[in-house]
């Protein structure tokens, strides 16, 4: 990998929001994953790089949620999430400068306007973490792929429901669609 522009290049940050922190078992906790982030976030923020933070959440009836698997229930009943289901987590240090996405899927691509807003910015590279590592982040790369973005994919800026979700992403996915790195490897990649 080799240096990051700021100006071509976004940080890209998965559904680090209060409900979906909990279901980061390993091999980090969410809180791990939004500490790596935000300082992420606070180094583009600094160099003037654009920082997107993506949620996933449903209107009120929950209409446009996912369809769950047959062996799962089948669908969100009204109140069945927590009240701070879609604020981000603390730490982040929201800037009104960073661009909000709100996903009803698993992949920030579908159905959003994240493309768009890319590509109006002229972002070529995307550097992504987020939780869950085999769900939206997945979902995401494997679709920033398909759009012709360059990706790095943080690895410490990652967690799943079960360490051997994450790993199976980072060794046999990830490598196939951009650079696996760590958060001082991205960085140090920014420069100055």
């Amino acid at each position: 990998m080799q240096n990051l522009d700021p100006r071509t290049t976004a940080l890209v940050l998965i559904d680090l929001q209060k409900g979906i922190l909990p279901f980061a078992k390993g091999p980090r906790s969410g809180q791990e994953v939004v500490d790596a982030s935000a300082r992420l976030a606070k180094r583009f923020r600094e160099l003037g790089g654009l920082v997107v933070l993506v949620r996933v959440g449903w209107h009120d009836d929950y209409a446009d949620s996912l369809r769950q698997p047959a062996d799962q229930p089948t669908h969100l009943k009204p109140g069945m999430l927590p009240e701070n289901w879609l604020e981000f987590a603390d730490g982040l240090d929201v800037s009104p400068k960073d661009i909000q996405i709100v996903k009803r899927q698993w992949n920030a691509f579908f159905g959003t306007e994240l493309d768009l807003q890319l590509r109006r910015r002229g972002i070529k590279t995307i550097v992504l973490g987020g939780i869950s590592t085999n769900i939206g982040v997945e979902s995401t790369s494997r679709s920033a792929y398909e759009l012709g973005y360059d990706q790095v994919l943080v690895e410490d800026a990652m967690s799943a429901g079960a360490t051997d979700h994450h790993e199976a992403s980072v060794k046999f996915i990830f490598p196939r669609v951009g650079f696996v790195r760590n958060t001082d490897e991205v960085i140090a990649a920014l420069g100055a």
